[in-house]
Order: C-alpha cells, then sequence, then structure tokens
C-alpha cells in the first residue's frame, strides 16, 4: 500500500517516520514545502499521481492562544484542508486517519473521562476548527478513523516536556497550574499504534472516533514534577497554583483525560502508563544531548 503522511516535519509525523521504518508498505511523507494541502488541486494531484491508498493526516495549526487572533489560518489549516484530504481519499476509495484534540471538548465540567460519543463543546477558535475538520471528514463521506489525543511530547520540535526541562534545570522556582488535569501523550506511543493499525490492516471496517492517550491522570503540575523528578532537576521549586494566574485569552479544557475503552476493544493494543513514556522520551532526549 501507498501511504501519505502530511505534517510530516511535526511531532506525530517525526515518530511515525521512525515507526514505519521497517514497513513493506511505501510512505510518502510531505509537509508544506512538498504539499500545501489547503490547495485542492494539489492534493488531489499527489494521492491520484501517487496511488494513494492512505492518508495519515498530522498537519495542524496547533498554536491555541494565537489561533484566538488568527481564526482565517487556523480554520483553512484545521478544516478546509482537512476536507481536502477526505475528497482526495475518497475518489480513490482509500482511507483517511485524522488526528484531533481533547479541545473538542473545551471547558465542560466534568470529573469521568471522556468518551468519544459525550457532546463537545469547544470554548475557543483552535478547538472549534478541529471540530470543523472532523465534521468536515464526516460530512464527506470517506472511510475514515478519527484519533482524539491531548498533551502530545516527544524528542521534537517545540513541547512542554522540552520547556519544562529547560526551566527545572535553570529556575530556582517554577509555578505551574494544578486545576488542569488529563493524561499526556508521548507522540511515539500514538504513532506506534497508528502504524500497527496500518500494518496489521485493522482499519478496514474500524472508522469511526477514537481516543488515544497514555494511561493514567495528572495535572500540568504533576507532569512537570515528574519531568525534573526523572531529570534528576532537584535544585527547582515547583509549586502548584491556580490556571487564572496565568491569564489566558481561552478557556482550557479542566478535565480532559480521554476514555480509550473503546481503541483497546477495537484494535487490541496496549496503551502504555504516562509516567513509563515520559522517562523513554526523557532517556532519549538526554542521549541526544551527549
Amino acid at each position: 500500500m501507498n501511504i501519505l503522511v502530511t505534517g510530516a516535519n511535526g511531532q506525530l509525523g517525526n515518530c511515525i517516520r521512525n515507526a514505519s521504518r521497517l514497513s513493506k508498505d511505501k510512505y510518502f511523507f510531505t509537509d508544506v514545502a512538498e504539499l500545501d494541502i489547503t490547495d485542492a488541486d494539489a492534493v488531489a494531484n499527489m494521492v491520484h499521481d501517487n496511488d494513494i491508498d492512505i492518508i495519515v493526516n498530522c498537519a495542524a495549526y496547533t498554536n491555541v492562544d494565537k489561533a484566538e487572533t488568527d481564526e482565517t489560518i487556523a480554520e483553512k489549516l484545521n478544516a478546509l484542508a482537512v476536507a481536502n484530504l477526505a475528497h482526495a481519499i475518497k475518489e480513490k476509495d482509500g482511507t483517511l486517519i485524522h488526528i484531533s484534540t481533547d479541545y473538542v471538548f473545551g471547558g465542560s465540567q466534568c470529573n469521568t473521562p471522556r468518551t468519544e460519543t459525550e457532546p463537545v463543546n469547544p470554548t475557543g477558535v483552535y478547538g472549534l476548527t478541529k471540530l470543523h475538520g472532523e465534521q468536515a471528514v464526516e460530512a464527506s463521506g470517506c472511510k475514515a478513523l478519527i484519533f482524539r489525543t491531548a498533551w502530545l511530547y516527544s524528542e521534537y520540535g517545540k513541547n512542554f516536556v522540552k520547556t519544562m526541562l529547560n526551566l527545572t534545570s535553570t529556575q530556582p522556582d517554577l509555578k505551574v497550574v494544578f486545576d488542569q488535569v488529563g493524561t499526556p501523550t508521548y507522540a511515539q506511543d500514538l504513532a506506534h499504534a497508528i502504524y500497527e493499525i496500518i500494518e496489521n490492516r485493522k482499519f478496514h471496517g474500524s472508522e469511526g472516533i477514537y481516543h488515544y492517550s497514555n494511561e493514567g491522570v495528572c495535572s500540568w503540575f504533576d507532569f512537570t514534577k515528574a519531568i525534573a523528578e526523572i531529570a534528576g532537576n532537584k535544585d527547582c521549586d515547583i509549586q502548584p497554583c491556580h490556571s487564572d494566574e496565568f491569564p489566558s485569552p481561552v478557556i482550557r479544557p479542566s478535565y480532559s483525560v480521554l476514555d480509550k475503552t473503546k481503541f483497546k476493544q477495537t484494535f487490541d493494543l496496549q496503551v502504555p502508563y504516562w509516567i513509563d513514556s515520559l522517562k523513554v522520551c526523557i532517556k532519549n532526549l538526554k542521549e541526544n544531548e551527549s
């Protein structure tokens, strides 16, 4: 099979590149320099000319705060471009694997893991445009698997883990919010899951929305404490604080733990515990430094 991966220079795209190295399938990795996914004709030509069977869409506008003043571009990347991919793969009777987000749930209060059937209620432009992307996939009628994920980090690009590794090693003290709860997701784990689903052809007949993050629950404060402890950054005094101490134009989800029951039952794949995966990522980052 021929698989097109968009947004290939981002966290998840790079991780899929790693996961797929031994595959007998042919992967095409593109980013904006190789393929402008907001150009419907360019997308259609890429899919047709390379006989693409599956598109894995890792491309997105992900700057949550900036999206509030950049709605046009966010909508173009998170919704219009997704529609282009969906229509192009439908013409080939192929499958779209699209990555979405916990932000579709917005700031609504709850204290139990969120299921795929729970009503969505995004409270910011980022979440709204990502929801529009999901709706564009469904409206296209293409065969598609949508994976909502959360708190993504990896060895690549800018992310919370790399930021906190730096801050906890250079700052004497740090305040981190404790009233936003979710689950970190190691991009390599999600990439491996997507790769296994493709490699074992488990996407056939499994169309729908799925939730994927690592197992477990923590706040951003707990996450930071774990990062510092694993890295051995003991000199930084990390204290919890409320979200309102860091004003933001966006109301972030206060509880976005994702229920992964449907994913595990459908694909029979294990989901690693968040601390175990965090240890792997930090170990890799430290080895890359040396």
